[in-house]
């Protein structure tokens, strides 16, 4: 049986760190032991195992606490005052026909986009945000591992095996694949809706299920989403300090970004699974961002042209990709003819 892809282990360790509560470097060390074997590596652990987490605790006291506050709010609402008693009715009785229409009209525009729909308050959709990322949160400012796993595969119905899981990682911003800030996902959320949906940016799971699936059918037709998506890909996936990507995790974020749902990279040939033969026999070492970029500009241009005569030995390509070029070429792969790089 082939060992577990990167995604399907940080998968086994979400789980094993909520059904057992130790830390993630000890639910690390205990599924290497046994392989990734969930039930054997719980077994190895052994009276170790409380009968309750801790975090699961506290988060429930927060969400009834939450559930209280909003209680009390709704008992809360302010009395209305003689002025407010009067309403716009009575108020526009009092105007000239003109000026009572112009404000109405203004009143109108502040309160829908200008498609007429209705215009949510950036004020209140932060707090409406702000509720919804407490609900599930591990720390003051931060989703980690095992919250951001259960947001993006039970709260958004997002697959962690294939590009989907880059779809809502770019929307957040998240910081690293098992990582979302407080910040990130209420700025994401609000400029998904202020740009994207008029002002009527959803403050529950649903919608935003619901929007994320709209996008990942977009995924590999809308080239420009699907760019944006890569390139933070490159963002989110590498460890923590480092400038450049392991070629491990390169390869698999890949088979992830360039397949269904995303932008296949193939034709006539499966260039993807040619470049990651060529990887596998020629190159050893990580992949900075220029290569992770300019491998995006390569795919695209030979999903258009397999001949590869859009590619020229002093043109702009990294030098792995020339030598893949070559690669292809001594297999029989691709044209003689050249033409230079397309400016960028």
């Amino acid at each position: 049986m082939p060992p577990p892809s990167l995604a399907q282990q940080k998968i086994l360790l979400a789980q094993f760190v909520s059904l057992t509560g130790v830390s993630e470097r000890q639910a690390t060390r205990y599924l290497k032991s046994t392989g990734y074997k969930l039930n054997e590596a719980v077994d190895a652990l052994g009276s170790w195992l409380p009968t309750l987490h801790p975090r699961r605790r506290q988060r429930r006291r927060r969400r009834d606490q939450t559930t209280k506050t909003q209680q009390f709010r709704d008992a809360c609402i302010p009395c209305i005052g003689p002025r407010m008693m009067l309403g716009w009715k009575g108020v526009k009785q009092h105007l000239p026909s003109k000026v009572a229409k112009a404000l109405l009209s203004k009143k109108k525009r502040e309160k829908h986009g200008a498609d007429g729909s209705a215009k949510e308050d950036p004020g209140r959709l932060s707090h409406k945000l702000t509720i919804l990322i407490d609900d599930e949160n591990d720390e003051k400012d931060k989703l980690e591992l095992e919250s951001t796993m259960g947001y993006l595969s039970e709260k958004l119905n997002v697959s962690l095996e294939n590009a989907e899981l880059f779809v809502v990682l770019e929307l957040v911003q998240a910081p690293s694949v098992g990582e979302i800030t407080r910040a990130g996902f209420i700025d994401g959320w609000k400029a998904s809706g202020e740009i994207l949906m008029v002002g009527r940016a959803g403050a529950s799971h649903q919608e935003h299920a619901s929007y994320v699936r709209k996008l990942i059918s977009d995924l590999s037709s809308d080239s420009a989403l699907f760019k944006k998506v890569y390139r933070y890909a490159f963002v989110a996936g590498r460890e923590k300090d480092q400038k450049s990507l392991a070629l491990e995790n390169a390869l698999i974020y890949w088979s992830m970004l360039f397949s269904a749902p995303g932008m296949a990279w193939k034709g006539k040939h499966d260039w993807l699974e040619l470049w990651k033969t060529f990887l596998g026999e020629k190159w050893t070492r990580s992949v900075n961002r220029d290569m992770w970029n300019m491998i995006l500009e390569f795919a695209l241009k030979t999903i258009k042209d397999e001949s590869l005569s859009f590619w020229n030995e002093d043109g702009a390509w990294p030098s792995v990709i020339d030598d893949f070029v070559d690669w292809c070429k001594q297999k029989g792969i691709g044209k003689s003819e050249t033409m230079d790089v397309d400016d960028q």
